[in-house]
């Protein structure tokens, strides 16, 4: 069950990339993002998934590491970038501009979000991606409805 949660934790694999873990898995979740944008059922019903997978299989390398949000768990970015463009109307400006605002928030973490770290286990690695990525959401329809 070990290599299992491994294998989801590191996206098969993707968070063992050395340069920018989080933005490669971002990435790799963007483009299942895109593909399935246009079937509102089965994009909440991927993220949903993911994202309780996330907190099991986060968690559980956490333990067993003992090491807090380890860099290779992308479970975290990969899942979480579906909330960036839940209800976003998809454009090339609208996926760079959430994509490059994403990575920005989740890596600077304004408050609360940090805070969000601190949960315990599982919980705290994917649901401070996840106040990211809200915040992510919140500007781009902010933007899409003001501008674009």
């Amino acid at each position: 069950m070990g290599r299992a949660h491994n294998l989801i934790a590191t996206v098969f694999g993707i968070g063992r990339i050395s340069v920018a873990p989080g933005t490669w898995g971002s990435l790799a979740g963007l483009a299942l993002c895109l593909f399935l944008h246009g079937n509102i059922f089965l994009y909440v019903f991927v993220f949903l998934t993911l994202f309780a997978a996330g907190v099991i299989s986060a968690g559980r390398i956490e333990a067993e590491t003992g090491r807090k949000d380890p860099p290779s768990v992308i479970i975290d970015e990969f899942a979480c970038i579906f909330a960036v463009f839940l209800f976003v109307p998809l454009s090339p400006l609208t996926i760079l501009t959430g994509f490059i605002l994403y990575r920005i928030i989740d890596i600077v973490k304004p408050p609360p979000i940090r805070s969000l770290e601190n949960l315990p286990g599982g919980w705290g690695i994917m649901l401070d991606d996840l106040a990211a990525a809200l915040y992510t959401n919140l500007l781009l329809q902010l933007i899409t409805r003001r501008f674009i």
